[in-house]
């Protein structure tokens, strides 16, 4: 999953999950916007609406990276989606171990 997953913001706060998550789909499988074979799309409610796609393949996720202008169009609306790398949030126990320091010997 490392690398294949793309954070996608910018989506409509007035449609429901399921339907952004198809026009996603849509939008993300098309070769003009770059896309390809899609693993997973999960859209994640709350203020700042966003998705996660998970593609088949690093390649795909990279070109979508690197596509500029994504826009998505829904019923004669047009949504300007802002794409990045999905970095996956460590848990309070990750960061807590990821702070211990080991004893330093002189």
């Amino acid at each position: 999953m490392a690398g294949r997953t793309v954070r996608v913001g910018g989506l409509p706060a007035d449609l429901p999950p399921d339907r952004v998550a198809d026009k996603l789909t849509i939008h993300f499988l098309r070769s003009r916007n770059g896309g390809g074979e899609i693993a997973d799309v999960q859209v994640l409610a709350g203020s700042q609406a966003c998705a996660l796609i998970t593609f088949e393949a690093l390649e795909v996720a990279q070109r979508i990276l690197k596509a500029k202008n994504h826009v998505l169009s829904i019923g004669g609306k047009k949504y300007p989606l802002e794409v990045t790398a999905h970095v996956a949030e460590l848990s309070p126990d990750e960061v807590a171990r990821s702070r211990q320091l080991l004893p330093r010997r002189l």
